[in-house]
């Protein structure tokens, strides 16, 4: 585990401490398995696939401790864009939503993933460091429609609850591995869906032939999701003709005036 993944899980685990003063456990859980209708984030992934389109994943994400602010106060409005997301060119959208609401290390916030699920129709992933049972909880009540756990910050033990709970409340589960031992793992886990993030914990580097190694080891019935290091239309181009079609991306567009069009223009 890198330095600041360690940081960061440190931190998580006093935030869960000072949420369950205010909520307990119990009292948000009653809350999330009150939630019904969550929105189908596989299904809406693969819809834009069989239709021959890239299934994009669309981030909506302030800032990062590599790469700093991302997008300034005035034109981060969660939900402006999700709408941009999802009407894209009029051609050429998003599948789903990701948000960032980890506020610490990357200025996010619960309200930016309420704001932006209430503007669209499309769904969303809770993207943030899930260490306990709360978290998944807690992101069911905030009305996430998937999450994301990250291999690298989870024992074998606690992904599965983790992704037993989530699966239990009819969410999504993404699981994000770097490398090949982290995606042996997490194919012992029922998610169809596995993200590989293509950037280097230590180095931030990023490096997509990762993604192209890593594919070789996913049957066919689950759906790889490449993340990080997509800049570029030759970048797309690369990882859709080896047979790679959902992608999340989000620092390529934060930067983008519109960020619909930005991307559009990256899938078109």
């Amino acid at each position: 585990m890198s330095d600041i993944l360690e940081k960061i899980i440190a931190v998580k685990h006093e935030e869960i401490a000072a949420a369950q003063k205010r909520m307990p456990l119990s009292a948000v859980r009653a809350d999330a398995e009150s939630r019904v209708l969550t929105r189908d984030f596989e299904g809406a992934l693969r819809a834009k696939i069989a239709q021959g389109q890239a299934g994009v994943i669309a981030e909506i994400k302030k800032a990062s401790p590599s790469k700093g602010l991302l997008r300034a106060d005035a034109q981060f409005i969660p939900a402006d864009i999700a709408q941009s997301y999802a009407q894209g060119d009029g051609r050429t959208s998003a599948a789903c939503l990701s948000v960032l609401t980890d506020r610490q290390f990357f200025q996010g916030s619960v309200d930016y993933l309420k704001q932006a699920r209430a503007s669209v129709d499309l769904p969303v992933l809770r993207k943030d460091f899930m260490v306990a049972p709360y978290h998944i909880y807690e992101s069911r009540a905030m009305g996430a429609d998937a999450v994301l756990l990250i291999a690298a910050a989870l024992d074998d033990r606690l992904m599965a609850e983790l992704e037993a709970i989530a699966l239990s409340l009819d969410m999504a589960v993404l699981v994000e591995v770097h490398d090949a031992h982290e995606l042996e793992r997490a194919l012992r886990l029922k998610t169809p869906l596995l993200g590989i993030n293509n950037r280097n914990l230590r180095t931030f580097e990023t490096r997509l032939q990762t993604t192209l190694e890593l594919q070789k080891h996913l049957p066919p019935e689950r759906l790889l999701v490449t993340e990080s290091g997509i800049a570029t239309a030759a970048d797309v181009q690369l990882l859709r003709e080896a047979g790679v079609h959902a992608f999340l991306v989000g620092e390529a567009f934060m930067r983008a005036p519109e960020p619909g069009l930005a991307l559009a223009q990256l899938f078109d």
